[in-house]
Order: structure tokens, then C-alpha cells, then sequence
């Protein structure tokens, strides 16, 4: 029996068969990928970030260069270092969407179908990085400037530990919020506006959780596992939120 020739429909429809669709890691892979290697090139993020950093400990050293008790520094340093993060961060969120923005690089991600979702894990986890390597560089300069000739607690090592947890609270919500204001008039200070005080719980926890284990005053680990319970429920909440809102709020 003769084989009927394929035509050009069957050969559409075998090319479509073929085409395999990217998985959401690899989509997640990819937009990562860009982010990192476009921050690597240029460079802006980070070193504003470091640069800005590094301003806020001059401006730490003139403000508090008058103290004469060692122990006054320790009992503020968890405040102190959490406000230069924060503050630090706010400069590096709201630079986070300036390629997308400036080189329409958003409209044409939007274009692709994908999850929104992983586009949000994407750019925080972006975020995230940008902001731990500027704190492995503002930590121990903070330390060196301040706490050299203080008496820090026992286990002022588990400061390590809200770092890292306030830090990814941080990073998950300021990417929401940078991108509802990316578009908007004034964005620096409309982010500031809605940033600061969304991120007050999880401020407040972290910098009471530094302080405990920085000053080791007697009690210190039931505040600091109290206030990781808070920080760690806050984190898991908003977090969780902001990837359920992240397809609207970028799709609008």
C-alpha cells in the first residue's frame, strides 16, 4: 500500500509536538541569570549600595563619636545596624526595575507565557544576594567601628541569624512594593512611604533579636527565640502574600 505523502500541516503539526515548553525552574533560572549578569556588568546596584553603606557609618561615627561608655554603643547596636540595612536596602530596591523600566525589557518579559509568580521569585532572590554581599562588607566594618572595645554576649554569633531572616523579609517585600512604584511619580519616596512601615514588625523583632544576643544580658535567649518566632511567622506571611499579589499587581 503507497504511504500518502505528509504535507506541510502534518509537518506544522509534528514541529508543534516536538517544541517542548521551558519548566518554571528553568523560567526561574533564566530571569535570574539576567538579573546577576546584568548587575555584574554594570555593577550600579551594589556599588551605590556599598558606597551609601560605608556614608552611613561616617555619619554613625560623627553622631555617636561624643559617647564615653562603651556600653551605650552595645545597647544601641542592634537599632544602629538595622537601620543602615534597611536604609541600604531602600537605595538598592528602588534600582532594582531601572534596566526593565529604561530598556523596556518588563513589556517583553510580560509577553512571554509564564507563571508572574516566577518572576517575583526571580527578582527577590536578585535582590536578596545584592543585599547579603553588601552586608558581608557593612557588618564587619560596623563591628570594627563600634564594637571593637565593647564586651559583645557569648553567642553574639546568632546575629547572624535575624540578619539572614530580616533580610529575606526585606527582599520579598521591597520587590513587591518597587514594583508597584516603579512606574509611579516620585517612586523614591512613595517606596519609603509604603516600605517602612509594612516592614516595622519584622524591623522591630530582628533589631530586639540583635540586641539580645549582642549585649548577652541575662534572659537574652527567650527574647532572642521570641522574637525569631515573630520575624520567621512575619517572613512566611508576607512572603506568601506578596507571590499571591505579584500577578496582579505586574499585570496591572
Amino acid at each position: 500500500m503507497a504511504r500518502k505523502p505528509s504535507t506541510g500541516a502534518d509537518r506544522v503539526r509534528a514541529g508543534r509536538v516536538a517544541l517542548s515548553v521551558p519548566s518554571t525552574f528553568a523560567q526561574y533560572k533564566t530571569l535570574l541569570a539576567k538579573d546577576l549578569q546584568q548587575e555584574f556588568r554594570t555593577k550600579e546596584m551594589l556599588t551605590s549600595m556599598g558606597i551609601y553603606a560605608l556614608l552611613v557609618l561616617i555619619v554613625y561615627g560623627a553622631a555617636l563619636g561624643q559617647t564615653a561608655q562603651a556600653t551605650d554603643v552595645l545597647q544601641l547596636s542592634g537599632g544602629l545596624l538595622w537601620a543602615l540595612i534597611v536604609f541600604t536596602s531602600l537605595l538598592g530596591l528602588n534600582r532594582s526595575f531601572n534596566h526593565e523600566k529604561e530598556q523596556g525589557c518588563m513589556e517583553g518579559i510580560l509577553l512571554v507565557p509564564m507563571d508572574r509568580s516566577v518572576i517575583f521569585l526571580a527578582k527577590a532572590t536578585s535582590n536578596l544576594l545584592f543585599l547579603l554581599v553588601v552586608e558581608v562588607i557593612a557588618v564587619p566594618l560596623f563591628w570594627f567601628f563600634f564594637l571593637t572595645t565593647a564586651q559583645p554576649g557569648p553567642d553574639f554569633m546568632l546575629m547572624a541569624v535575624p540578619l539572614a531572616v530580616g533580610t529575606i523579609g526585606v527582599a520579598g517585600i521591597g520587590t513587591l512594593l518597587s514594583t508597584i512604584t516603579v512606574n509611579t511619580r516620585g517612586k523614591d519616596v512613595m517606596l519609603a512611604v509604603l516600605f517602612v512601615p509594612l516592614i516595622f514588625p519584622l524591623l522591630y523583632a530582628c533589631a530586639s533579636a540583635t540586641t539580645a544576643v549582642v549585649v548577652g544580658a541575662e534572659g537574652y535567649l527567650d527574647v532572642f527565640t521570641q522574637s525569631m518566632a515573630l520575624a520567621g511567622g512575619y517572613d512566611v506571611i508576607m512572603l506568601l502574600v506578596s507571590w499571591v499579589l505579584y500577578d496582579f499587581v505586574i499585570s496591572a
